[in-house]
């Protein structure tokens, strides 16, 4: 059974040993290419023990993306900031994001990707299409930052629902720890909805990166004591699934903040970083 700690150890101890390599920031990093992370579900939720992860931020973005919003209000008012630069930068008034995560994932081309995941998993379950891909190249300009996780697929075999996602670009210290768990999450809820057992988290990472001004942060977490055992315990009141009709106005059932608990985390203190983001 594969622990996400000890593969996330691995990474960060890698990417440490890793050649240096330009950034778009102009940051700096070392950087590995083609990386996997695994993590057996049945051995807790996947937040890590050796640092703090702010894990309700992870939660907000997630709901964020499953109601198909790009808006910067919802962030805001559920205290997601790793966003805010991106948009200064960007010089957009409009309040959104563009065409990110949440549009491509419930109307990419005005096909809704997610209701499409819910439907085959219940219907065709053994399919090797359930796909969802938020990369759409035609609108890439109109967004704030292209999509760093682009992709997921699901696979359901004994009774179980295994999910790997893709990802670009992964930085490794600040935005991977939540990304994992916002992943972690939405197995649970796909399997949840759909009457099945968590199984395997997978990601499946490209540029694998250390900021330069991560590094002494890094070794930090990796001198720290740990127990790779005692991970935390996620209870969900319901999953994502599609309600029987006429009796539920929407096309999906999504779960709120307060339908998710999470219990028994009890990490070691955060390490603070330095956001990086373009110029």
């Amino acid at each position: 059974m594969t622990n996400i700690e000890h593969d996330y150890i691995n990474l960060v101890s890698d990417c440490l040993r890793a050649t240096d390599k330009k950034d778009r920031t102009g940051t700096g990093t070392r950087s590995l290419f083609g990386c996997t992370i695994r993590h057996d579900m049945k051995l807790g939720f996947p937040l890590l023990h050796g640092k703090k992860v702010f894990y309700k931020k992870a939660i907000h973005e997630l709901l964020w993306i499953l109601n198909g919003r790009t808006d910067m209000k919802y962030l805001r008012d559920n205290g997601v900031n790793y966003w805010d630069a991106d948009y200064e930068r960007s010089g957009r008034t409009d309040g959104t994001l563009g065409p990110v995560y949440g549009k491509q994932w419930r109307s990419f081309n005005g096909h809704d990707q997610l209701l499409n995941v819910v439907e085959t998993i219940k219907h065709n379950p053994s399919s090797r299409r359930i796909i969802l891909s938020a990369w759409a190249p035609h609108e890439m300009d109109d967004m704030v930052l292209p999509p760093c996780h682009y992709g997921f697929q699901v696979y359901i075999n004994n009774g179980k629902l295994s999910l790997m996602w893709q990802q670009r670009s992964a930085d490794v210290f600040l935005g991977l720890p939540y990304d994992i768990a916002m992943y972690g999450l939405l197995l649970e809820m796909l399997a949840k909805g759909a009457g099945l057992k968590p199984g395997e988290l997978i990601g499946q990472l490209g540029d694998c990166h250390l900021y330069n001004n991560h590094i002494v942060q890094a070794v930090e977490y990796l001198y720290r004591e740990r127990n790779l055992f005692e991970l935390p315990k996620l209870k969900l009141k319901k999953g994502i699934y599609k309600p029987e009709r006429p009796h539920y106005p929407a096309d999906l059932v999504i779960p709120t903040y307060d339908d998710i608990k999470i219990t028994n985390y009890n990490p070691q203190p955060a390490i603070s970083a330095p956001l990086s983001v373009g110029k």
